[in-house]
């Protein structure tokens, strides 16, 4: 192959061609061009990415909080409020209990494309966007959808990551769910201000009223306070009800733009805002009703229910108690306690259960529930002498009869040397029946009622236990409110009380005399309802029968005595039938520390404990008065005075005076007693009086009389009672002038078998006397 030879000569350089330079035009076009390749080219990763997203994203669980409901609780009659648990204020309704101008003013004002959008709004957007620029914050950025899906599924930050996964999640869960179900879920999770969580909440906050009730007005601002509720509630001021005449105009104007209202509508709503009803604070826990908050809480959780479900579930609660019997307890305790001492240091516990069905019908806790959460009506305290009640039945059962006497003496010398005493050292003769004894609540004979009966402590304790006071420790289905009594031993001195019961037991224990020896278990919750309507418990009543009837209506004869000629005549003035004990007891110092009455109806058992400071700090020289047959029997009779009004009198049954098989030495010297003094609506038995009975004790001690008498408030029965600011003369013989005993621990003679008290329970007592 040849080359190419070059002409011969010099060589010739070419000369470069100029180039034309481009014109704006052309250069515009080149920017539009690539920036439109570019711009493809972006979309379509943006697309890409989005779709992936889309693909790769899950709709998450509901933020838990905001699926909660608030949990009601109602008195007796379902109806009225007691108060409610919530994580949130919340009750959700269904779409069509929501009225039409709320879901209309919501849309109006909030995303008026809503019913047509695809839960997203590019145009809504941008303009939001340049709206917000120019200082015009009337309209968000947000659909409903995705307000709703942020609040549900996620949480308030601030950043492009969440605003995407906001609008991925609004998109698919506007292909899950109708509007209807998307605008019902927003009107019941969006917050509303007021601690007001849904449009129900809402409409209670602010209007006092259901949702279901709301004219197009209270909608308006509804619609107007959830865009920004701290500015646009009127409870805010000038300024903030100011700003809502704004917002709420413009939600009118919007609804009337969508022909959601006619013009004439809008115009007549705009001319001014709904009138706002003064709605008290109040505090869910203040008053008694958190103690009533946490009882029913306890309840709940004991019989199955977490308090994920009490605080956050939608329960409908019906408790046992009644708004009367409540009021009945609070306004009793003002009326009689003394003035000048309040909760912080006196602190009154008050309970009344129903007779025959356990049911809790009222109580007093003390203290406001926020300053304490002390509720001395469950905590409790010493019972002193009210559990001699029990010792009565105890030994009844065991073949006493109200006709058997025992040695009244003071002091009264234990095998061991210990020593007991009745009140002021008062000796009543050494052979009183169980009547007198109860009436003059006399320390002496109930020891040596206890010490004759073979394994008397124990016997008595299981008494105590059947008629509903609960053992010392809590044992498997333990029942009671608490479940406990800390102290209740069998020991000698066991009938004087060193054991700590509550006043719902007690009186529940008291139920159980009054309802012929049949015990229902206390109880607070009566039915438990569902959010889905469904009944999830309703109370089955547990009762049993404590002890014979026969012996129940000997309990009560006796106790009635006490009401009419001993330390709880304060009673009488309820006007009717009445039977109840008085009791004090004593701390470790041998200082009085608490001061009982418990007393009951047929129709009701109440009873009263005081206390003060911690609950063992002394009462006497510190309040004016201090016996059982004192304030706590005020207050009873200024709680029962307002419970029984309007109530049928009801009569007791008759003593029946039941005798068994006891041991000898305890025989009756005399005739059965008879009451001191006639119940105001009662007869007395047509019997001869006991030569053993004194007549009624006078309201102040004497010095004079050649036998004592003690006040009737001058109980003062425990362990270490002592002498008292009301002395009795020392030495002084019983009203029959039988000689005193203090020797022999029963009268004519008798004494206790082997067991009966002796060594081991002896020696207990003793134990307990010197370490309280």
């Amino acid at each position: 192959m040849t080359a190419k030879r070059r002409a011969a000569g010099p060589a010739v350089k070419k000369t470069p061609k100029k180039k034309t330079p481009r014109t704006w035009k052309q250069r515009s076009l080149s920017v539009l061009k690539w920036g439109s390749i570019a711009g493809v080219v972006g979309v379509l990763l943006a697309a890409g990415g989005f779709f992936y997203l889309y693909q790769s994203t899950d709709i998450p669980d509901p933020n838990a909080e905001f699926e909660t409901e608030t949990t009601f609780v109602y008195y007796a009659d379902g109806k009225t409020e007691a108060g409610r648990f919530a994580t949130q204020d919340r009750t959700s309704i269904s779409y069509d209990e929501m009225p039409d101008s709320i879901k209309d003013a919501v849309v109006a004002a909030e995303n008026q494309s809503f019913w047509s959008d695809s839960g997203l709004d590019p145009k809504g957007i941008a303009r939001a966007f340049f709206n917000n620029a120019a200082g015009d914050d009337t309209q968000g950025a947000s659909t409903i959808t995705q307000q709703y899906v942020k609040v549900l599924y996620l949480t308030q930050e601030r950043s492009y990551e969440r605003k995407v996964k906001e609008a991925i999640l609004a998109l698919k869960l506007h292909r899950q769910q109708s509007k209807t179900e998307i605008l019902q879920g927003y009107l019941n999770t969006i917050y509303f201000g007021r601690g007001a969580y849904g449009v129900q909440a809402a409409a209670q906050a602010y209007f006092d009223k259901d949702a279901a009730d709301m004219n197009l007005r209270q909608s308006a601002v509804l619609a107007s306070v959830l865009n920004n509720p701290s500015r646009f509630d009127p409870a805010g001021g000038k300024d903030s009800k100011q700003a809502l005449k704004g917002r709420y105009a413009y939600v009118l104007s919007q609804m009337e733009k969508l022909e959601t209202i006619t013009p004439e509508a809008a115009e007549k709503a705009v001319k001014r805002l709904p009138k706002f009803p003064k709605i008290q604070a109040q505090s869910t826990y203040g008053g008694q009703k958190g103690h009533v908050l946490e009882m029913v809480r306890d309840e709940l959780n004991r019989l199955g229910f977490s308090d994920d479900e009490i605080d956050g579930g939608g329960l409908r609660v019906t408790t046992t108690f009644t708004e009367d019997a409540m009021t009945a307890a609070e306004e009793g305790v003002l009326e009689a306690r003394p003035e000048g001492f309040g909760d912080k240091q006196l602190h009154v516990g008050v309970a009344s259960v129903e007779p025959g069905s356990g049911a809790v019908r009222g109580f007093y806790g003390g203290q406001d529930y926020v300053q304490s959460q002390y509720n001395w009506a469950v905590t409790g305290g010493q019972a002193g002498s009210t559990l001699k009640a029990f010792a009565l039945a105890a030994a009844i059962k065991e073949g006493f009869s109200l006709r058997d006497t025992f040695d009244g003496n003071s002091p009264y010398e234990l095998p061991d040397g210990t020593e007991i005493e009745n009140q002021g050292d008062a000796s009543y003769g050494s052979a009183i029946d169980m009547v007198y004894a109860t009436q003059k609540s006399a320390n002496s004979a109930f020891i040596d009622m206890t010490l004759a009966m073979d394994k008397g402590p124990q016997k008595i304790l299981d008494m105590a236990n059947a008629m509903g006071i609960p053992p010392g420790e809590a044992g498997k289905n333990a029942a009671g409110i608490p479940p406990t009594s800390p102290g209740l031993e069998p020991i000698t001195g066991i009938a004087l009380g060193n054991a700590t019961v509550s006043p719902i037991n007690m009186a529940n224990a008291y139920a159980t005399i009054a309802n012929e020896g049949v015990y229902s278990e206390p109880y607070v919750v009566e039915e438990v309802v569902g959010a889905d309507g469904e009944v999830e418990y309703t109370h089955e009543e547990s009762t049993q029968r404590a002890v014979g009837a026969d012996i129940a209506a000997d309990v009560s004869y006796a106790l009635q005595q006490n009401v009419t000629g001993g330390s709880g005549t304060a009673a009488l003035a309820l006007g009717r039938p009445a039977a109840g004990k008085t009791g004090t007891a004593t701390n470790g110092k041998g200082e009085v520390s608490s001061a009982w009455f418990a007393g009951y109806t047929p129709q009701m058992s109440t009873a009263v404990m005081y206390v003060r400071g911690k609950g063992n700090e002394q009462l006497q020289g510190w309040l004016p008065e201090y016996f059982g047959g004192a304030y706590p029997a005020d207050t009873w009779l200024a709680v029962m005075s307002d419970l029984m009004e309007g109530l049928e009198v009801e009569e007791f049954p008759e003593p029946v005076f039941v005798d068994g098989e006891a041991p000898p030495g305890y025989e009756p010297t005399t005739a059965p007693p008879t009451p001191s003094s006639p119940q105001p609506t009662q007869q007395s038995p047509t019997k001869q009086p006991s030569p053993t009975q004194e007549p009624s004790p006078t309201e102040e001690p004497t010095t004079e009389a050649p036998t004592p008498t003690p006040s009737p408030t001058d109980d003062c029965e425990g362990i270490l009672c002592g002498p008292s600011g009301s002395p009795s003369p020392s030495g002084s013989s019983s009203p029959t002038s039988q000689p005193s005993s203090t020797s022999s621990p029963a009268a004519g003679g008798g004494s206790p078998s082997p067991g009966q008290g002796a060594g081991r329970d002896d020696a207990a007592y003793a134990e307990r006397r010197r370490v309280q």
